[in-house]
Parts: structure tokens; sequence; C-alpha cells
């Protein structure tokens, strides 16, 4: 059962979220879940093991960043999903990484369908990549890949302080990895989205401090790509 978590100083904001939430759940549309309504981000702060945080950007004394700069520090990171009425103010959340803003003049369309977002995105999250390595068959979840490295007819695999080989190219797991978050930002490199931390002119710099190249031929396709996943 997922736990969400929906802080907004307005009661009103609150409870419509609640209410979609639970119509979702309902239908069979969203997993079942706890929700749990905070009005402040120092209460938000005292819950563990939270999924999803449903999250207002200015709010009396801690602001909505304040929370998600403490909440990204976690080890298992909740998704952080930024509803707001204030639209100047999403820029300036980017750093954080939420996965999505809600406009709270839109909230039923959006979050609707931002909500519909999450599910695949948790649903992803149990899925594993097997291959063949020394001999050994080896299951990793997808999403603990950072990335792939071409090397000749062999491929590299890193994960957090490990790597692998197995012998394949890029191009032959590309379209298998593409609905899983991957994408291709150079001839030898394919890339776990959820692992970029910053997007830069020619490179990207990815949580583990691992700097790689961007090849041109890639550079438009993976930069929009980069860019609407960080949105």
């Amino acid at each position: 059962m997922l736990k969400i978590v929906v802080c907004d100083d307005e009661a009103e904001i609150c409870k419509n979220i609640s209410l979609i939430i639970e119509r979702l759940t309902c239908n069979n549309k969203l997993s079942k879940a706890e929700v749990l309504v905070c009005y402040n981000g120092e209460s938000l702060l005292k819950e563990n093991d939270i999924d999803l945080v449903l999250l207002d950007i200015d709010m009396p004394g801690m602001s909505g960043m304040d929370v998600a700069a403490r909440l990204s520090e976690r080890k298992n990171a909740p998704l952080i999903v930024f509803v707001t009425a204030h639209d100047e103010l999403v820029y300036d959340s980017f750093k954080y990484h939420p996965f999505a803003f809600v406009r709270k003049k839109y909230l039923e369309e959006e979050l609707t369908q931002v909500l519909m977002d999450c599910k695949k995105e948790f649903d992803s999250r149990d899925k594993y990549f097997s291959f063949k390595s020394g001999g050994d068959t080896v299951k990793l979840l997808s999403s603990d890949i950072m990335y792939f490295e071409a090397e000749a007819n062999y491929l590299i695999i890193h994960i957090a302080n490990e790597t692998y080989r197995m012998r394949a190219t890029i191009s032959g797991i590309e379209d298998n990895l593409k609905n899983e978050g991957f994408i291709r930002i150079h001839k030898g490199f394919l890339v776990n989205q959820e692992h970029i931390r910053t997007l830069k002119q020619e490179e990207v710099v990815l949580e583990s401090g691992d700097m790689l190249p961007i090849g041109k031929a890639y550079a438009a396709s993976a930069k929009a790509s980069i860019l609407r996943y960080m949105r």
C-alpha cells in the first residue's frame, strides 16, 4: 500500500486532493493508498516511509522548497509533486527534482494525469533486467541501473559501486528499455534518466558524480527528453 502525504496550509485544497485520490483508487486507476494530511512542512517531516508527497510551494513557516530539500536527503526519498498557485515559482524548484507540477487552478485535470504518471513510475520500479555475465545469470532492478556503456561487442552495466559485463550492443537493448526511462545520449551511452542530477551543455552529471558526454547526433532529442523528465 502506498503512503501519500498531502501538505498544504489550505484545508480546502487538502480535501479536494484527497477526494481525487480516493476516486482514482475506487476506480482501480491508482493503487490502494494511505493518505495523510499535513498543514505545514514541520508536520510532514515527522512522517517516515513516504512514497509520494503532494506539496504546496508557498506555505507559512517552512516553504515547500525547504521541505523538498530535506526530503531529498532521505535514503528512500519520496516522489515530490509540487501543487502551487504561483506558476512563477515552478522554475525555482527544478533543483529539487520534483516528479511533476500541478497548478491549483487546474487541480482536477492536472492532478488526475499526474497521479496516473506516478502509478506508472511506481510500477516500473519493480521491473527487472536479466542478463548473462561470466556464465552467471544476473537479475537487477532496472531502477538500480545508472547507465550502460559500450565496449566493443560488450556492455558495461553501471550500478552503485559495482559494474557488470555482458555481451550485447546498446542498439540491441535500447528499444526494450526506452519505456523504462532509459535514453541514448551518445553512441556509447544509454542512461537511466532517474539518476541524472544535472544537465549541462555537453554532458550530464549523475547522482553518483559520474559525468557522461552528450553526442552531437543525440543532443536535441536527449536534452528534450531529460528536460521533460525533470519537469
